[in-house]
């Protein structure tokens, strides 16, 4: 089982990407809570260089009530991490896949929630 819902925008750049992707989140329903830039965080406390990288913490307020209120510690496993990232050609953007993350929790009410976030995330990737 993948853990990732996939797809490589052609011929594009990080920073148009990104506000694509934060538009195809919020169409459903996510906000992004945290952004870490993972290339200028490796150049700043290593000193090392690497193409383009970031990780958004996306969450959908409702969804994350619900998965709480079935599981208190799901907290652990929140928020849902979308990465950017420059390959060659373009940009990949990648969703963690929420039934993949949450399988080791035995909760089959939780799991339908994470169903639930999956095709969401999903159609937020294929819309961007």
């Amino acid at each position: 089982m993948s853990y990732t819902i996939d797809r490589i925008i052609p011929d594009a750049n990080i920073d148009d990407v990104d506000a694509r992707v934060r538009t195809a989140l919020a169409d459903k329903g996510f906000g992004v809570l945290t952004e870490i830039d993972v290339k200028a965080t490796m150049k700043k406390k290593i000193d090392k260089d690497m193409p383009g990288y970031r990780i958004l913490g996306a969450c959908n307020p409702n969804m994350a009530w619900k998965a709480i209120g079935l599981e208190p510690k799901v907290g652990a496993m929140l928020p849902c991490n979308v990465i950017l990232r420059e390959v060659e050609g373009g940009v990949e953007v990648s969703a963690i896949d929420p039934v993949a993350s949450m399988s080791a929790i035995d909760n089959d009410e939780l799991k339908a929630v994470a169903g639930e976030v999956r095709e969401m995330l999903a159609e937020a990737v294929a819309a961007v």
